[in-house]
């Protein structure tokens, strides 16, 4: 596996973008219906885990909500970068309520809690783009 050196923070968001648009142009095709839901209505399907360096990775995942699933209060150990492919995902952090449709997007900071929730009628998806620390757990619950 290619190393990609980050020299910037900028670059490091660039990179993601890129991977993000990459990804995402195969994903707009697949079909919601076809992913297995979860007992929480949520289906998680890793689409790419690229290493930048020792420490840092690139991890992308498609997330299908079914209608009216939510995801409960999490932080990441790095940045996310949630794009909604289809539907209506409402996202709650540091007490503002933002609302995104098909074709939004919402930069997340590390570490800073927040919860995702389907508005929409029928089933949405988004891409959530991660940049962070490796051998860490990506999802960490809020107590």
């Amino acid at each position: 596996m290619n190393t990609i050196r980050i020299r910037s923070a900028t670059s490091l968001v660039r990179t993601a973008a890129g991977i993000m648009l990459m990804a995402g142009a195969g994903l707009l095709s697949s079909a919601a219906s076809a992913q297995k839901f979860g007992p929480n209505g949520i289906a998680r399907t890793e689409t790419v885990r690229h290493e930048f360096d020792s420490k840092r990775e690139a991890i992308q995942v498609r997330v299908d909500f079914g209608p009216g699933a939510s995801f409960p209060k999490h932080a990441h150990p790095g940045v996310e970068i949630a794009y909604v492919l289809s539907g209506t995902v409402e996202y709650e952090m540091n007490g503002e309520t933002i609302r995104l449709q098909a074709g939004e997007s919402l930069y997340i900071p590390a570490g800073v809690a927040h919860s995702a929730k389907n508005v929409a009628a029928g089933v949405s998806a988004e891409l959530a783009t991660y940049l962070v620390e490796k051998n860490k757990p990506i999802v960490i619950l809020d107590k």
